[in-house]
């Protein structure tokens, strides 16, 4: 039972800051919220051996979100209607550019670009979390900024 209050007690203090990670993956904030879901439900079957539990749960976070990408071509289906135009008016949804075009980078670059400068890790524990070589990790790094450089919405907004 202690666990279980231990858990919920994460999960109420974690969960803002992991739903906005997931979003930054995503680019969408009901797939944000069941990407998180996703990863709690996996995080409560493991709780009892877990030493740092939001470290582990954003492991599961991008290990599930990288998972849904690569079965994603699988799912979606052509279609003749175009969707209704999405509402932007979200509470905490980060509107300025660079988010945009962040959101425009392939999946494993944005992973490495939200890990390294949104959550502030380390090259060694992005390498961790996404359990590839650190060189690996600077590589994506390298690409995502020179693409995030070259975009010209990007370029425009530096020089207004």
């Amino acid at each position: 039972m202690a666990d279980r209050a231990i858990f919920q007690d994460f999960v109420v203090a974690r969960s803002d800051r992991l739903l906005r990670t997931a979003y930054l993956l995503t680019r969408d904030w009901g797939t944000a919220e069941d990407l998180l879901q996703e990863s709690l439900a996996k995080a409560w079957f493991a709780w009892p051996g877990i030493d740092e539990p939001e470290a582990y749960v954003r492991k599961v976070l991008v290990t599930t979100y990288t998972s849904w990408w690569r079965r994603r071509w699988r799912r979606e289906l052509p279609s003749a209607d175009l969707p209704e135009a999405a509402a932007h008016d979200q509470g905490g949804e980060p509107r300025d550019e660079l988010w945009v075009a962040v959101g425009r980078l392939p999946a494993r670059q944005r992973a490495v670009i939200v890990l390294r400068f949104y959550e502030d890790l380390p090259v060694a524990e992005v390498s961790r979390l996404l359990g590839c070589q650190e060189g690996t990790v600077k590589s994506q790094t390298a690409k995502g900024l020179a693409k995030l450089r070259m975009d010209e919405s990007i370029v425009k907004e530096l020089h207004r």
